[in-house]
């Protein structure tokens, strides 16, 4: 296992330490996550925790079924008590990017149906203004170009459909995503989704505001906790 590798996996283990007996879990998506999923399958079989989560896309629900984690339909997301999900850029403010999995429209969900959420990441996620990573934005498939058309007016960059025209990337829900290149400029971002939000055939923008409550950081000196002042944690 490379360091890279080590962070991760020490980072989604420490997450770990906000699930307790008996919770309702939002299981997230991507590569750090996986070993608090992993984390999570050996508290249950070696701790004999008592959980049950939601997974927020095929491959997290696949992997969970494997280690034999109880799992709910994303349909029966109500009322869970966390989340623990990755994220493509975090700020000050514990606002997020994501949706570099293709995952943004389920992890939504997901985590506004949750208590809480943490949210594990390496410290290269952590900026100062969100915008350096292209902002993803799941958008109906027939409608994309009607829509790229009028999010570019919003955009100051390119507006991209992942994949291609040729092969499109399609999401669990049958959508596509458009990645916008805003640099970082989203000092907003709160303002910024209701305006994307609005343009007819987008599904949902990879800008979770005011939903992370903490976030377990892996760095080169190690695993740290950042927690949201007057967060729900």
């Amino acid at each position: 296992m490379t360091g890279v590798e080590q962070l991760k996996e020490q980072s989604g283990i420490a997450a770990c330490r906000f699930v307790s007996d008996g919770m309702a879990l939002g299981l997230g998506t991507g590569s750090t996550v996986r070993y608090s999923i992993i984390e999570i399958a050996r508290m249950i079989k070696e701790d004999g925790i008592e959980v049950v989560g939601v997974p927020t896309s095929e491959d997290t629900r696949v992997l969970a079924e494997h280690l034999e984690i109880p799992l709910r339909t994303i349909d029966e997301a109500i009322d869970l008590d966390l989340t623990i999900d990755g994220a493509d850029e975090f700020d000050p403010n514990f606002d997020l990017i994501k949706g570099g999995g293709g995952a943004l429209t389920r992890e939504k969900v997901v985590a506004k149906a949750s208590k809480s959420m943490v949210v594990v990441a390496d410290e290269t996620k952590q900026v100062s203004t969100l915008g350096e990573f292209d902002l993803p934005i799941e958008v109906d498939s027939i409608l994309w170009e009607e829509v790229s058309a009028e999010i570019s007016s919003i955009c100051p960059g390119d507006v991209t459909l992942r994949g291609g025209v040729g092969e499109p990337y399609i999401t669990d829900n049958q959508g596509f995503i458009l990645d916008c290149s805003f640099g970082p400029t989203i000092s907003n971002p709160k303002s910024l989704e209701r305006e994307i939000s609005e343009v007819s055939g987008v599904v949902d923008v990879g800008l979770f505001v005011g939903i992370c409550d903490a976030v377990v950081m892996a760095s080169r000196s190690g695993v740290e906790t950042l927690v949201k002042p007057g967060g729900r944690l």
